[in-house]
């Protein structure tokens, strides 16, 4: 059973009436705010299942095709709505503890449907078995009383190898109709243009945080991230903008111990016994 809703909370309205100026229409925006009225509230998170459950009031329906055309078709710029967000919640962030910017990946499970933007059947190899997911980069940001998304980016598919497999099989030797140079002509540029769009999810990291402090509202927050993220042109990034960061890491990398190179493993024991207060502070290492 699913309960009717009746206009949109309050508390959300007055939370997205920062965000105004990123829609175009007065009823786009309406149609936006009940979306996500629908998505906090409703079992059902579809778009029909919200449209189905909003009470109307009298003379003022709309049909679920408008709304969808709002939500989804409408000519509102996603890039725009995160940097307003950004922007919107940084003064939460000012003066009230330690801020830590998180940057993370995470596969969105799809059993049902490869039709969703980015999804691809492909090996899972964290659960060991076939499956259909998304990869999705996140950013976060927290302090000792909240905490915020930041970005969130979908990587898109690869399908370099099926592609170019699909390239090899069709090759010719020469073309009698220009048709076909046409034809194939096409086919190249469009693998050229995956190669060139598709992103790795270490690459899409280092532009999130890039964006982030090109932005310059959380001047004083550091980086925390897991290994499989973590390279050499992102901390070459976070340290290029004067912030610290914190990694996992696999034991067996290498890592500048005591002036040699030396595995993790091998010179955890050292870090075991030196006294406390030398990590106490990453402002304690400084001059």
């Amino acid at each position: 059973m699913y309960w009717p809703l009746v206009g949109i909370v309050p508390t959300l309205q007055r939370f997205l009436a920062a965000y105004r100026e990123v829609f175009c229409r007065d009823k786009g925006f309406e149609h936006i705010s009940r979306y996500v009225n629908g998505l906090l509230l409703s079992a059902n998170k579809t778009l029909q299942g919200i449209y189905a459950q909003i009470v109307w009031p009298n003379g003022q329906q709309v049909s679920r095709r408008a709304m969808h055309e709002a939500v989804f078709e409408a000519g509102w710029s996603r890039d725009d709505l995160m940097r307003c967000h950004r922007q919107t919640i940084a003064p939460n962030y000012r003066g009230r503890g330690r801020a830590v910017i998180s940057v993370d990946w995470t596969f969105s499970y799809h059993p049902y449907s490869e039709q969703i933007y980015g999804a691809k059947d492909a090996y899972d190899y964290v659960n060991r078995c076939q499956s259909c997911y998304q990869t999705v980069v996140t950013a976060a940001v927290t302090n000792p009383h909240r905490v915020d998304g930041l970005a969130v980016e979908v990587q898109q598919p690869n399908y370099q190898k099926e592609e170019l497999a699909y390239l090899t099989m069709t090759r010719r030797e020469s073309y009698e109709q220009m048709e076909q140079v046409h034809e194939r002509l096409l086919e190249l540029l469009h693998y050229h243009q995956h190669q060139l769009g598709y992103r790795k999810r270490t690459e899409m990291a280092v532009d999130i945080v890039r964006q982030i402090e090109a932005e310059g509202h959380y001047p004083q927050a550091d980086y925390a991230f897991d290994q499989g993220v973590l390279t050499h042109p992102l901390t070459q990034l976070i340290e290029s903008s004067g912030k610290h960061w914190v990694s996992e890491i696999e034991v067996t990398r290498l890592i500048l111990w005591d002036n040699q190179w030396q595995q993790v493993h091998s010179c955890s024991w050292g870090i075991e016994t030196r006294p406390s207060r030398e990590f106490s502070s990453p402002e304690s290492a400084l001059p």
